[in-house]
């Protein structure tokens, strides 16, 4: 995978660089400050999440010759206090936050490749990342 890079403009707005020459624009609401010109952080994160839920769901069925048609993902996230979220079953004694998804499947499927295709959707790279531990750390100066 490539680097990101992220250059404030104005405001809060950020750009992103990645790939060659790619780049979209990122902000926040205006009720938080921002002008609305992109996408805010954590939308980023569930687009991320669910466009590698659809993308491993569609490769998974695409192997199998499955006769899928189409994945929607639907995504939301809060912040909650651990105690109030009992399906997250997290041990934690402050806030975690708690996201929630659906997967719809489209096509001529089977009972049994619906389910199947649903259990592969927890088995994406991004959803494996962000259910296990992360480590974020300073690049060192040779790798800027």
């Amino acid at each position: 995978m490539g680097e990101v890079v992220v250059t404030s403009l104005s405001n809060l707005r950020n750009e992103v660089s990645y790939g060659e020459g790619r780049t979209l624009v990122t902000d926040e609401p205006s009720e938080l400050g921002g002008e609305g010109l992109g996408p805010d952080p954590y939308t980023l994160l569930l687009a991320a999440l669910g466009s590698c839920v659809s993308m491993t769901v569609t490769l998974y069925a695409r192997r199998k010759g499955w006769p899928l048609e189409r994945v929607r993902v639907r995504l939301r996230q809060r912040r909650v206090h651990s105690k109030d979220c009992v399906a997250c079953g997290s041990a934690a004694d402050d806030y975690i936050h708690h996201v929630e998804r659906a997967v719809e499947l489209e096509g001529d499927l089977s009972e049994e490749q619906r389910a199947r295709l649903q259990e592969i959707a927890h088995r994406c790279p991004v959803h494996r990342t962000l259910t296990h531990e992360i480590a974020v750390t300073e690049m060192s100066d040779e790798a800027r």
